[in-house]
């Protein structure tokens, strides 16, 4: 891109003005000269509209790309989470069977060792005097407070056991919700 003008108008209207007829042009031909170089200079700064249109479809494939990366990033992501999320479940569902096994054996072996006493218990007292049947009760009743005692520390325990259940189910949820 040049710019032009009428350098002959100029030459003409210096000439009025008291320069020569060489003097005029050689100040035309500088002035010329001057302004290519500074249209040359400000124009290889400057980009075209195809260049423009070429740099901004570039820039419009690369955030095409990252976004394509994004969801695909964002996907993998939540399937990780996802597995993760089931692994847990699954392994609260062990947890959960385990203890309640644990809950049925211990109730299991309370119930057979009070019936074993019970039982202990008939035949002593079918087998001896009132005096030793007497003695017999009052150890019977001291086992009776022992195995209430035992009965609440078990129930204590199951509901602590349910407690953390719980805890870990809301531990789980909360996750599953972050």
């Amino acid at each position: 891109r040049k710019l032009f003008f009428d350098t002959h108008a100029l030459v003409c209207l210096l000439e009025e003005n008291g320069f020569t007829t060489q003097q005029s042009e050689v100040v035309v031909s500088a002035l010329v000269k001057i302004m290519n170089t500074n249209l040359d200079v400000i124009y290889k700064d400057m980009v075209t509209k195809v260049q423009q249109e070429i740099a901004l479809q570039q820039v419009m494939s690369h955030i095409g790309g990252v976004k394509k990366d994004m969801i695909i990033l964002e996907k993998s992501e939540f399937s990780a989470l996802r597995s993760e999320n089931e692994k847990i479940k699954l392994e609260l569902q062990q947890i959960k069977k385990q203890v309640m096994d644990e809950i049925t054996k211990v109730r299991a072996d309370n119930k057979l060792n009070l019936n074993l006493e019970k039982s202990r218990v008939k035949e002593l007292v079918t087998s001896y005097p009132k005096s030793i049947f007497i003695l017999i009760y009052s150890i019977h009743a001291q086992q009776d407070r022992a195995l209430t005692q035992t009965d609440r520390k078990i129930d204590t325990e199951v509901a602590d056991l349910k407690t953390m259940l719980e805890s870990h189910k809301l531990d789980n949820i909360k996750y599953l919700a972050g």
